[in-house]
């Protein structure tokens, strides 16, 4: 029986890794084209949504996306999501609508391809190098100028006890938030622990069911 679990558990692991990558790579040559001129990048940030999208459908396992607010299209919105796998970022671009930005660690730049997207197209930093993090928090306030929701993982990093425990915030997102007057959006999403955590270069899925939940701070407060 372990022999059979563990087989079906690397066909299951492979299956969906497989279907992370796929949508992006046939769809890469698009969005090379669409990185040449900024105007393109909300049409490249769709081409995201619909990877991400495409790739969670494929993972054959329910995603429920709760709303216990009521999004404004034209408010900006800085969203905290907890951070425990490198699934988060394709189900906040699957679950949450409009051109918005990421703060990520600058390793996601050396990628191959995806890298390069995510360079022209959203915000990277060195959370060891002082220089980047204002430069990363002054990015930041300006896309928030531009219009464009922001997501900040308040974490920095992915925890060695991810799913079990947190780290302590980074404050930028809430000195974004006083300094913008911008409503904080917590987002949990407490079963992403499962599908490709950070386990020192291992891929690892289980079949479970995933979920995200957001709701405004100003709401809680109500």
């Amino acid at each position: 029986m372990k022999a059979v679990k563990y087989l079906s558990h690397r066909i299951y692991t492979t299956w969906c890794v497989t279907w992370f990558v796929l949508p992006f790579v046939v769809t890469y040559p698009l969005q090379a084209v669409l990185m040449r001129k900024k105007k393109w990048y909300s049409q490249l940030h769709n081409i995201n949504r619909f990877w991400s999208s495409s790739a969670l459908r494929m993972f054959l396992t329910p995603l429920t996306v709760e709303w216990r607010m009521k999004q404004d299209k034209k408010q900006r919105y800085i969203f905290t999501p907890n951070h425990s796998s490198y699934l988060d970022i394709p189900v906040v671009l699957h679950a949450i609508p409009g051109f918005i930005n990421f703060v990520g660690k600058s390793d996601l730049c050396k990628v191959p391809l995806w890298g390069k997207v995510y360079e022209k197209l959203y915000i990277s930093v060195d959370r060891k190098s002082p220089i980047s993090s204002a430069k990363s928090y002054i990015k930041s306030s300006k896309t928030l100028e531009e219009g464009r929701s922001l997501v900040i993982f308040p974490e920095g990093t992915i925890p060695k006890t991810a799913g079990e425990q947190m780290m302590a915030f980074k404050d930028g997102p809430f000195k974004l938030a006083i300094e913008k007057q911008l409503p904080v959006v917590p987002i949990t999403m407490p079963y992403n622990q499962h599908f490709l955590p950070d386990l020192d270069g291992k891929r690892k899925c289980a079949g479970t069911r995933l979920k995200l939940s957001y709701m405004s701070l100003s709401q809680q407060r109500g």
